[in-house]
């Protein structure tokens, strides 16, 4: 057996086109996965002539937690917190996108308010996401400045989701049926402080950006995909409107009352990093416009459907109650128990298309489970982006797909 079979297959080098080009101008780099413009621990193997980048394999894996085999031994909402870890920079989002699936299984229609205040969580989880990609990315190419606005506001948004939730950053907030509580007294208003407040920022983002001469060389050109090679990498999100399609699922596949919402959809031209950047930073003034509609329409009412088999009864009912302490007692020990069927359902989440699939035998916990994870789908685009171009656009290129490998590695 020859050296290059008896190495491991996850150290094999990137395959040289001759036998002659080890011996080349060509040297084999690895970037990462400890490095800071990798966001996680994603490893590039790059093959390089100079500084021009000839080939690029990603190895994943270094994160790898099982969690769609996990969700096997799970019942339905224990497994709400283990979404919190996918994209930790959205996790509420994720929280939705599970429960939505979950509550197609079981053919659950939730109360109008409780889907108004997913929509908010979602629109919320998206501007935080969309800030932190922006400050990091900016920061990947030298603009420092950028990264302290960014974070201003991401950490107003916390202090909103730290009071809706009780965390920060893990927040578990969905259940089946409906929400874990409903929104502090005040909340409300505290969030409309913040939308009246943000599209400032937003254009003084914008003017510290679009029109930056040395954002725009760093940028445009760089990282360039066309609409047919992005729909046939199945590229979704942020990262396929700015290649020129305009598929988004709120619109496309509404959920949760989206269909209701006026928004717009923003798209790119030339699909390279500058587009996506316009695209994301465009999404975050309509979020601001989902989340005024969203405040204007709230209802009041229940925030979980009335039923004892799916939502836990009032806690002072259990307390005086034996037929709510039994029911409690039942739901906690037993789980909800899903019909046989499967299912598939998405969102559109901050980095694309986010769905769960649902197996179900009838039992407590999903007989499979398997996540359709953005961030994974948009690693493979990393070769036809950077090949041809110099190792600094490569981060330009990376920053621009906007990845976290919580969701890559799962």
């Amino acid at each position: 057996m020859d050296d290059a079979r008896a190495q491991p297959p996850s150290m094999r080098p990137v395959p040289p086109e001759t036998e002659d080009a080890l011996h080349g101008d060509t040297m084999v780099v690895n970037m990462g996965p400890s490095h800071p413009s990798t966001h996680g621990v994603l490893r590039l193997v790059l093959r390089l002539d100079g500084e021009v980048v000839k080939a690029v394999q990603p190895h994943v894996g270094y994160l790898h937690r099982g969690m769609e085999k996990i969700a096997e031994g799970m019942t339905y909402n224990q497994f709400v917190p283990y979404t919190d870890r996918l994209d930790y920079l959205a996790p509420l989002s994720n929280n939705v996108a599970y429960i939505l699936a979950v509550e197609k299984l079981l053919a659950i229609t939730v109360p109008p308010r409780a889907r108004v205040i997913r929509v908010i969580c979602c629109e919320i989880a998206r501007i935080s996401a969309h800030l932190l990609w922006l400050g990091t990315g900016a920061l990947d190419l030298g603009a420092a400045t950028v990264f302290f606005h960014t974070f201003r506001e991401r950490e107003t948004l916390y202090n909103l989701i730290e009071s809706l939730t009780g965390g920060r950053l893990t927040t578990s907030y969905t259940r089946v049926g409906g929400l874990s509580r409903d929104l502090p007294a005040g909340w409300a208003d505290r969030l409309g402080e913040f939308t009246r407040a943000f599209p400032k920022v937003l254009d003084e983002l914008d003017s510290l950006l679009s029109r930056n001469r040395i954002w725009m060389n760093r940028t445009q050109g760089v990282g360039r995909i066309s609409a047919s090679d992005a729909i046939a990498m199945s590229l979704t999100g942020p990262n396929l409107r700015g290649s020129g399609v305009a598929l988004d699922l709120r619109k496309t596949e509404p959920y949760s009352g989206y269909e209701a919402y006026e928004f717009d959809v923003p798209v790119g031209r030339e699909g390279d990093a500058y587009d996506r950047y316009l695209v994301r930073l465009e999404e975050m003034r309509q979020s601001v416009r989902i989340l005024d509609q969203a405040l204007g329409r709230l209802p009041d009412g229940a925030i979980a459907v009335d039923d004892p088999k799916i939502t836990l009864p009032k806690k002072e009912r259990v307390l005086t109650s034996m037929e709510e302490l039994i029911e409690q007692f039942m739901l906690v020990t037993e789980g909800i128990k899903g019909p046989l069927g499967e299912v598939y359902h998405a969102i559109e989440a901050p980095k694309g298309e986010l769905g769960f699939y649902l197996k179900s035998e009838g039992d407590k916990s999903p007989y499979r489970l398997h996540i359709r994870s953005p961030s994974f789908i948009s690693l493979q685009a990393v070769e036809k982006m950077a090949v041809g171009g110099l190792l600094s656009d490569l981060i330009a290129v990376v920053a621009s797909l906007d990845p976290v490998m919580g969701e890559v590695d799962r």
